[in-house]
């Protein structure tokens, strides 16, 4: 059964935030609130726990998963970054964004699709960081939304109710807007929006 944990969302109790960090460390995967959606993780070495992801979620193999980090700092050890993309990324992280990057060595091979990109984001949630800070490494992301569902769930009971058997752990931070990330890719010459969301398409045109 899975813990139902419910962590204050602007004040994140850190005894807490502690206790879901050592679910993650011992291998276990986690629906957290984001500053867009709640997600469904694990840590990204944790490569069973992608595979219990990638079959709650019925993806593909080659479906490219997000990654959550704490600072820009993870970002350019995890991507290429030129001093151009830098600038941007400094600009609009933390916010409700997922960029599109070319990935380095450093990212575990089982979260690359055949293209080697990968989408990072550092989200602006209290909950959220102080997660990523605690855990110590990157954590994977992908939406709250079940197979053939259109809705993305934003309520952590129903959420509980509906995952218990299949996660380890649910934090509770509240009812979340059911927004996901805009999504854009940075690996071209110009910033291309793959998808809108709750960050402002408009700042790339």
């Amino acid at each position: 059964m899975a813990h139902l944990i419910s962590i204050h969302p602007k004040n994140p109790q850190q005894r807490l935030i502690l206790q879901v960090a050592e679910i993650v460390r011992q291998g276990g995967i986690i629906v957290y609130p984001t500053d867009t959606t709640y997600g469904l993780g694990c840590a990204i070495s944790n490569r069973k726990g992608v595979e219990r992801i990638m079959w709650i979620k019925q993806l593909a193999t080659s479906h490219q998963l997000s990654v959550l980090v704490s600072d820009l700092s993870d970002i350019a050890r995890l991507a290429r970054v030129d001093n151009g993309t830098y600038r941007l990324l400094r600009k609009l992280l933390p916010g409700p964004y997922t960029f599109i990057l070319d990935a380095t060595r450093e990212v575990p091979k089982s979260m690359l699709p055949k293209r080697k990109t990968i989408g990072l984001r550092i989200p602006d949630h209290p909950i959220c960081l102080a997660l990523l800070q605690a855990c110590g490494e990157p954590l994977l992301s992908t939406s709250m939304r079940f197979p053939g569902e259109t809705d993305i769930l934003s309520d952590p009971v129903e959420i509980h109710s509906r995952t218990d058997h299949l996660v380890d752990a649910v934090i509770d931070g509240g009812i979340l807007p059911a927004a996901p990330s805009t999504v854009v890719d940075l690996t071209g010459p110009a910033p291309v929006v793959l998808r809108e969301g709750a960050g402002d398409p408009g700042v790339f045109v």
